[in-house]
């Protein structure tokens, strides 16, 4: 599994490697039954600590993405795809609210966040 991890990043690798593998179930680029790397082989593969990977692995079995058996593994969970579609709406909803918090403070109006976003949808569509 290819992952595009920093150490660069604010974010800490292990929530990065949730994120990313989130991305993955949540996109449908991983079904649910697909078989994970073993923590070890994560770590290896991505040059980063056995526990970083069992930390985002944990994180993602708890949002109920991913299902283990001890000693046999990690895959993906089953999930319905409007349970997908529902899970990408709330996070991209509390990512907003992040975002419109700060633009607020910083004295944007909601118009002009309107705006903003309408324009960076717009753009989006010529991908």
């Amino acid at each position: 599994m290819i992952l595009n991890l920093s150490e660069l990043s604010d974010e800490p690798l292990y929530a990065q490697i949730s994120r990313q593998i989130r991305a993955k179930i949540l996109s449908e680029d991983l079904a649910g039954g697909d078989a994970l790397p073993s923590i070890r082989g994560m770590a290896k593969g991505q040059r980063v600590s056995v526990i970083t990977v069992q930390r985002a692995y944990e994180d993602l079995e708890r949002e109920g993405l991913l299902r283990s058996r001890r000693g046999k593994g990690f895959w993906v969970a089953p999930l319905p795809s409007g349970r997908k579609n529902t899970m990408a709406e709330e996070r991209f909803a509390d990512a907003l609210k992040t975002l419109v918090g700060h633009a607020a403070a910083e004295g944007l109006s909601k118009a002009d966040m309107r705006r903003i976003l309408d324009k960076l949808l717009r753009k989006g569509e010529h991908r």
